[in-house]
């Protein structure tokens, strides 16, 4: 196992996917460097207590950036468009940190960007997200992660409190199939490329544990949690004048839409979840009948 002398930073740390990223790098015993806004906040004081380098630093802000990413070993990052800014935004906070990690001499970088970004889907938050992959690939060396459909998204509506029959909604018809991916294998295919940025071929990997239609998905959730199960689409109208979402789901439709690699998937995350076993991680917390 290889073991770099210098941290690994990542941007993110406190949240969903860069939690999963500092997880695995802490299981394998790396060295990890957190970019926070607060240092002082309640994820930042968990992260400092087990033994991760806690740092300021801004995604808005291009030399608290660079000051953080000084004598690093590899900086792992993801973008939102969530926010009044919207993908503009994103964009724009992207290539703040590409640029600041090409000043400080990072000496490569993973971002995770999404499934697809690559294949002009016209999706806008798809859309923003490859234009900071090209941006990274004009300044510093990269590798892109590139998920499939969140497991997580599911999460809510297993966890709704009830003992009757539960009833999984998305806009999306039920016999559409979707590839999807648990966040803790995003983490570990995220933090292999960090440590080697030679476990894959080419720049990118598209990433995926299971692929089935919501019906598929039902029957697995039934299965796994005991409980009676089905799944309800809903018509696109739901998603209101949300232009973005529609644009996403309307997408799913255009079969293959997602276009992971399994077999690459497998090879950085050996035991990737399927939703099954994505579900019966959830434990207690899922089983609420």
């Amino acid at each position: 196992m290889t073991h770099l002398q210098q941290p690994i930073a990542v941007i993110g740390a406190t949240g969903q996917q860069g939690g999963s990223v500092v997880d695995a790098l802490l299981a394998q015993k790396q060295a990890v460097r957190a970019l926070v806004r607060d240092t002082e906040s309640a994820g930042a004081r968990a992260l400092r207590a087990r033994g991760v380098e806690v740092v300021v630093a801004d995604q808005e802000n291009g030399e608290s950036l660079r000051r953080a990413l000084t004598a690093v070993a590899a900086l792992f990052f993801m973008t939102t468009f969530e926010g009044a800014d919207g993908t503009e935004g994103e964009t724009r906070r992207g290539v703040t940190v590409a640029d600041a990690a090409a000043r400080a001499g990072v000496p490569h970088v993973v971002y995770s960007s999404v499934g697809g970004a690559e294949r002009a889907t016209g999706i806008p938050h798809f859309e923003s997200k490859h234009r900071v992959e090209q941006r990274l690939v004009e300044v510093v060396p990269a590798k892109f992660v590139r998920p499939t459909f969140f497991m997580e998204n599911l999460a809510p509506q297993l966890a709704d409190g009830g003992s009757g029959e539960l009833v999984l909604r998305l806009p999306v018809s039920g016999d559409v199939p979707l590839q999807m991916i648990a966040v803790r294998d995003i983490g570990a295919a995220a933090a292999r490329l960090l440590i080697d940025p030679d476990a894959i071929d080419g720049n990118a990997v598209e990433l995926a544990g299971d692929e089935l239609t919501m019906a598929q998905v039902a029957d697995r959730v039934a299965s796994e949690l005991g409980r009676p199960t089905r799944y309800e689409g809903l018509p696109i109208d739901v998603l209101g004048d949300d232009e973005d979402m529609r644009a996403m789901f309307q997408w799913f439709t255009t079969v293959p839409a997602y276009q992971a690699d399994f077999d690459v998937t497998r090879h950085l995350v050996p035991d990737v979840r399927d939703l099954a076993a994505w579900v019966s991680d959830q434990g207690p917390g899922a089983r609420r009948d």
